[in-house]
């Protein structure tokens, strides 16, 4: 289908732009908080993991989005073990062979995993555009009195 990718209703919601007259019915609502990330996956994943749970807006991420949030933790895991090996070769090293200056493999692994955080990022409303569209409701003050200024 040609167009724009439907957003789910609980971004619409965030965003302030659902209209009821619009909202799917027999859409699914996944239940459940993600908090935990899945033991096999290593520190520095858990790290990205934990890092993403703590900065996403409150019940935004459900299990149900465990995927996407895990493949996003690993290729931060992986993007920053490819910074770290570009910082040690450099964007050049010599061939093993015939010594002629190649590019670092690290670089690619980079850039590839620059591109799958990006998209799953965007997925889960992460990056700074996708963000924008995104609106966060106040907490409701229940001591909040709209007569207290009228004297009486």
């Amino acid at each position: 289908m040609a167009g724009r990718k439907p957003l789910p209703t609980v971004v619409k919601e965030l965003k302030g732009t659902l209209q009821k007259c619009r909202v799917n019915a027999q859409e699914p609502k996944p239940v459940g908080d993600l908090v935990e990330p899945p033991d096999y996956m290593s520190d520095g994943a858990k790290s990205a993991w934990r890092y993403a749970l703590d900065c996403a807006p409150p019940n935004l991420l459900k299990k149900l989005d465990m995927s996407v949030l895990e493949v996003w933790a690993c290729a931060a895991d992986l993007y920053r073990k490819a910074q770290i090996g570009i910082g040690k070769t450099g964007l050049l090293m010599k061939a093993p062979n015939t010594g002629v200056p190649m590019q670092s493999p690290y670089l690619a692994i980079a850039n590839k995993q620059a591109q799958i955080m990006t998209k799953a990022a965007t997925e889960m409303g992460f990056t700074p555009a996708s963000r924008t569209r995104v609106s966060v409701p106040e907490e409701k003050n229940d001591d909040f009195d709209p007569w207290s200024d009228i004297a009486g």
